[in-house]
């Protein structure tokens, strides 16, 4: 769990808060449709145009980014956090876009191609046999 620290403190339930914990991790498969949604709600190209990267999707980064902070703060409402202002709203673009563009998988997928190494059979015919006509 991160911590984001806030420049403008926002009030949620009566408070002043200046500090938000998240988590990218405990975003789940509903939370990032939920965030799809609440983007294409919150943009004026609704329906009809193409959809862009969504590493490049600065909308999508912010509610992805705060999905990250209700997904272990469930008190709080993405209506309260839709009140972020100024260089914290590039904050959350930098979360959200961290999330799209992490490869949180790198370490299984170099454990699969060692695994995959270790079992894919070595050619039984060395390349001056093959390249010859010989084989």
């Amino acid at each position: 769990m991160e911590k984001l620290t806030l420049s403008n403190p926002i009030t949620i339930n009566g408070k002043k808060v200046k500090t938000l914990t998240y988590d990218t991790g405990a975003i789940t498969v509903g939370m990032f449709a939920e965030a799809e949604a609440l983007k294409l709600r919150a943009t004026t190209h609704k329906a009809g145009g193409s959809a862009g990267a969504t590493e490049l999707d600065y909308s999508m980064h912010l509610y992805l980014a705060m999905m990250a902070i209700t997904a272990v703060n469930p008190d709080i409402d993405i209506a309260d956090l839709e009140r972020i202002s100024g260089p914290d709203v590039m904050e959350l673009v930098r979360i959200g876009r961290n999330f799209t563009t992490k490869r949180s998988g790198a370490p299984s997928e170099q454990n699969d191609s060692e695994s995959s190494s270790e079992t894919t059979p070595e050619p039984s015919t060395s390349q001056s046999e093959s390249s010859d006509g010989n084989a």
